[in-house]
């Protein structure tokens, strides 16, 4: 059993192709359905539908763990306590009431997406060769759907313009493009400090993602003298050590 689990998660079989699809699709239907249902009310609908993810994820988490070869080191990185936070918040309220702070912390399960992007990269040859301009457009997204959450949490409760996630990304959205229409502001010191800490330091790291999702893409050419790896697509040189580079193209570059 533990052999033909790990097949499909490693093997290159099209059963064990097909599996892996099958998770990547059902992370981004999770990850949708976290953002959709963090703007809706909670419904009996919505709990069922919690409940169903939370054993999928568990069944999933149990198997990764079962195949894992280095037990203690899966349980320490960061993405598996993020797993562990998102079952949690989806069966906590069978035991507690559904507080609104368990929804958000769902987004947590955006990190996900670096696995996600993994499993693109091996399925899909134009996801690797694009995955420069993807990996920073994901590092955007879970920028954003997190400082979205935690105006969220922080501000819906005591803020009568912050009503549901969508006010509260729209809020840090023109906060971070220093747009700032001023219809939605911070009245309360906490809600004060917390767009002060958004202004310094969200918008610089903002503008940085955003550069490096338009900036020219890099190949990954290795110069045999110093070993830089990222080169210009039309480098002739290496740009840290001078060596002639010969990188292999598949047509002429425009």
């Amino acid at each position: 059993m533990k052999e033909k689990i790990r097949a499909l998660y490693f093997g290159d079989s099209k059963e064990a192709h097909r599996f892996r699809l099958a998770l990547l699709a059902f992370d981004l239907v999770t990850i949708a359905f976290f953002i959709i249902s963090s703007m809706m009310d909670t419904g009996i609908v919505v709990r069922v539908i919690d409940y169903v993810i939370a054993v999928v994820l568990l069944a999933e988490f149990q198997a990764r763990l079962m195949v894992t070869k280095s037990k203690l080191r899966f349980l320490f990185k960061f993405d598996t306590f993020a797993d562990i936070v998102v079952i949690f918040s989806l069966l906590a309220p069978i035991f507690l009431d559904n507080l609104g702070f368990l929804r958000v912390v769902r987004m947590l399960r955006l990190l996900r997406s670096f696995h996600m992007l993994k499993a693109l990269r091996q399925e899909f040859p134009w996801f690797k060769a694009n995955e420069q301009i993807i990996q920073s457009s994901l590092n955007l997204l879970i920028f954003i759907f997190v400082v979205t959450a935690v105006v969220y949490v922080l501000e819906a409760p005591r803020n009568d313009d912050i009503n549901n996630y969508l006010d509260a990304l729209y809020f840090t959205v023109a906060t971070l493009t220093t747009t700032g229409f001023g219809d939605i502001t911070m009245e309360d010191t906490l809600g004060r400090m917390v767009a002060v800490v958004i202004m310094v330091f969200g918008v610089a790291l903002f503008l940085r993602l955003v550069q490096t999702i338009f900036r020219p893409t890099k190949v990954e050419y290795p110069c045999e003298d110093c070993g830089l790896k990222r080169h210009d697509p039309d480098a002739v040189h290496c740009k840290h050590c001078g060596n002639l580079l010969n990188i292999p193209t598949d047509g002429e570059w425009t």
